[in-house]
């Protein structure tokens, strides 16, 4: 009876069988994601060794290069400095006006990223309401990047971490206070390390937004040659330019570094795990 009665529910279930899920599941990432980056990796071998070395190791590129991925790197960690505490404020605080606090840290998702570079390089202009009252020049150089990258990454690191938050007894917190730790030992020796693996999605996930950002950067940082200029604005040109070989050729070997990068951050992620498990 009791294999007749799984077929039965395996006949009749209202979700599709694996071999179906399966199937759709490789065909939608198929569609979506293996065949545009299989199109940049063959219209990029169509390159000679030279012409490749040449677009993707040009004064300007490399400058992109450094750029991009230290603006990226430093907004992600500051985001997720930040994202930690705003989500503990939203997790375990009530105040006047909480809803909407916690309505605004999603404006980065829902408002155009053009609409938010024009805006932030508006406020962060030397006439701007903040940039006047600012000792230092923050639009058009390589700080509106950062400040861009700033405003898109925060929501990845709160919306990560506000489940696991939510989900954090405070019974451990009480438990160590028994026992006599401060704050601080608590925090560090008992919170941190379960909002270990979170706190690195939520660095992944922003870092990884703000590598492939382009239209909330474009505008605040002027595009400078070689000071502000991003690696999506160089892949960008080289289209323009009619390049399409050289534009894969930077998007390749922007690929492969975020990817070397994002399997770092997972190693991390299944080490953290590994350890807690322990």
């Amino acid at each position: 009876m009791l294999p007749l009665s799984r077929a039965l529910l395996r006949r009749h279930s209202v979700l599709p069988g694996f071999d179906l899920a399966l199937g759709f599941t490789l065909l939608y990432l198929s569609l979506i994601v293996l065949l545009p980056l299989s199109a940049a990796f063959m219209k990029t071998a169509t390159m000679t060794w030279p012409a490749f070395w040449d677009a993707v190791t040009s004064p300007r590129v490399l400058a992109s290069y450094q750029l991009t991925f230290s603006a990226s790197l430093a907004a992600a960690l500051l985001n997720v400095a930040f994202g930690l505490v705003i989500a503990w404020v939203l997790v375990r605080y009530d105040f006047p006006g909480k809803r909407l606090v916690d309505a605004l840290v999603d404006l980065p998702f829902a408002l155009p990223t053009a609409v938010a570079g024009i805006t932030l390089t508006a406020l962060y202009a030397e006439n701007g309401w903040i940039g006047q009252h600012l000792p230092f020049k923050v639009s058009f150089t390589p700080l509106g990047v950062f400040v861009a990258l700033l405003f898109i990454g925060l929501p990845f690191v709160v919306r990560t971490l506000q489940p696991v938050l939510e989900d954090l007894s405070q019974e451990f917190e009480e438990a160590a206070a028994t026992l006599g730790a401060d704050r601080w030992q608590t925090f560090r020796r008992v919170i941190l390390p379960i909002l270990a693996p979170a706190l690195l999605t939520g660095f992944a996930l922003a870092f990884a937004r703000a590598l492939g950002e382009y239209g909330s950067v474009i505008f605040i940082a002027g595009n400078l040659p070689l000071v502000s200029e991003i690696t999506p604005l160089m892949i960008i040109s080289k289209l323009e330019q009619h390049d399409v070989a050289g534009a894969t050729a930077i998007a390749v070997v922007m690929l492969l570094l975020s990817f070397v990068l994002l399997l770092v951050i997972n190693g991390l992620q299944a080490w953290t795990r590994q350890r807690q498990g322990q």
